[in-house]
């Protein structure tokens, strides 16, 4: 891999975000009455996209916008404007860490998804979210937050709409968690925007279609697994390099699995939950292929997981396939409305480094230097970053985020006693002798046992 390209300045990115960025702040004092400030940031959108088809309609919605008489379509312009503004980031990102890995992608060669959602659901959850843009988050209360309830309410047992009402009531619970807007101290501005916009976006008729699915057979190769932890819920995401059955080229797939959680179960105890789940995550664990039968995946390679579809197959050490098998395998594409640098998360090995701590986690290949995003770890396995120190070889997802690539570790190789020993992420992940895996996993026993109690007693009562 060259990591001096990972060092060098993508061309127009810093003026793509810096548009993006300035919308953003508009966005927190509302666009009811528009100060100067705000006005500005929304000519510089429109003028980002002056050059795409996009320019008439964005154009026309930021005059609107800075006059406080934007209306909704004016906002799904806007929404468009600063998506496209993303994409484009995402797109500029994602060819850098094509020529620095050397690897093919596949061509997008989807179908656009066809309308037939009931439209006056989708216009109801469109006002709401233009109220948002006229309020901004400084002005959200309960009230106009609780809006969006009967829309949720009424979207949620229609499969095709159901993506955006888990949106939409997230979105909500966070700004009703922080309401009143007016006394907040900190405000999470890019995160509330993307999850406007991309809201709002997903009112457009046709915005929601279901992604095209095929079935594959094959050889399933695990790379390492990617744990998202939050309060009540857990996910693990495993990457893996896929070989079809009839000699295709291999392909880079992803296999995820969420379940709910108490708080008060965490680190190893997280596989308790999952495993049931997911027999992907005993093989991740015991170094194991997987035999795949007509699987089903999804244009973006996700594995839409069966365990009636899978079973165990022979040994595959990760790093023996990152070596032998990730250097040929193609990614699939991204979908339009999913492009964002934050979704950049490329399966790469990096040797031959040396490590600096003086100021975090840095690896130095032949002078260039790539970050360690140390804080994306998961306590859920034997992986520390004080093993990522003394390591000599490292498997990992490549990231973007403020301004830099970054290295998320999914296993190392270190050198003990003269051997090379690996260390994963995911080696608890189908149970472990570890002692401290066994001792978390213990203590995740003796909660859920409790809380199980607890509920019972509550059920009978």
């Amino acid at each position: 891999m060259r990591v001096d390209l990972l060092t060098d300045p993508v061309e127009g990115l810093a003026e793509a975000l810096d548009a993006v960025d300035g919308f953003d702040r508009a966005l927190v004092a509302g666009l009811l009455r528009p100060q100067p400030g705000q006005t500005e940031a929304l000519t510089g959108l429109a003028a980002a996209v002056a050059a795409s088809p996009l320019a008439t309609r964005v154009a026309e919605a930021a005059e609107k916008a800075s006059a406080g008489a934007a209306g909704e379509d004016h906002f799904v312009a806007l929404a468009a404007a600063r998506t496209a503004l993303l994409g484009s980031a995402h797109d500029a990102l994602t060819e850098r860490v094509r020529e620095a890995v050397g690897r093919p992608y596949g061509d997008d060669d989807r179908t656009p998804a066809g309308a037939g959602q009931p439209v006056n659901l989708l216009l109801a959850a469109r006002s709401w979210l233009s109220d948002l843009a006229r309020s901004g988050w400084q002005g959200i209360d309960h009230e106009l937050v609780g809006g969006t309830a009967p829309v949720v309410s009424a979207m949620l047992p229609d499969p095709a709409l159901r993506r955006l009402a888990a949106l939409l009531d997230g979105f909500a619970a966070e700004l009703a968690a922080s309401c009143p807007g007016a006394t907040l101290e900190r405000i999470p501005v890019r995160r509330w925007a993307d999850l406007w916009a991309r809201a709002l976006l997903l009112t457009v008729p046709g915005a929601l279609g279901t992604p095209a699915v095929t079935e594959v057979s094959g050889r399933l190769l695990p790379l390492g697994v990617d744990v998202q932890e939050h309060a009540t819920a857990v996910q693990a995401q495993v990457h893996a390099v896929f070989e079809p059955a009839d000699g295709g080229p291999a392909r880079l797939v992803r296999a995820s699995v969420s379940a709910p959680k108490p708080d008060s179960v965490v680190g190893a105890g997280l596989w308790q939950l999952l495993r049931p789940h997911m027999s992907l995550l005993a093989a991740l664990g015991e170094g194991r292929a997987m035999d795949l039968d007509a699987m089903p995946v999804t244009g973006e390679g996700d594995l839409l997981w069966d365990d009636a579809r899978a079973r165990a197959g022979e040994d595959a050490e990760p790093f023996t396939t990152a070596r032998v098998a990730l250097p040929t395998a193609i990614a699939f594409p991204t979908a339009p409305l999913d492009r964002h640098p934050a979704r950049i998360a490329v399966p790469v090995l990096v040797e031959g480094y040396a490590v600096d701590d003086t100021d975090g986690l840095v690896l130095d290949v032949a002078g260039c230097r790539v970050r360690v995003d140390a804080d994306r770890v998961p306590a859920a396995g034997p992986l520390t970053p004080e093993a990522v120190a003394a390591s000599s070889a490292c498997l990992g997802l490549l990231r973007w985020d403020a301004g830099e690539f970054l290295l998320q570790p999914l296993a190392v190789e270190r050198t003990v006693r003269k051997k090379a020993v690996a260390v994963h992420a995911g080696a608890w992940a189908g149970g472990t002798t570890d002692k401290a895996g066994v001792r978390a996993e213990k203590a995740a026993t003796d909660a859920v046992t409790v809380l199980r109690e607890r509920a019972g007693r509550l059920l009978r009562s």
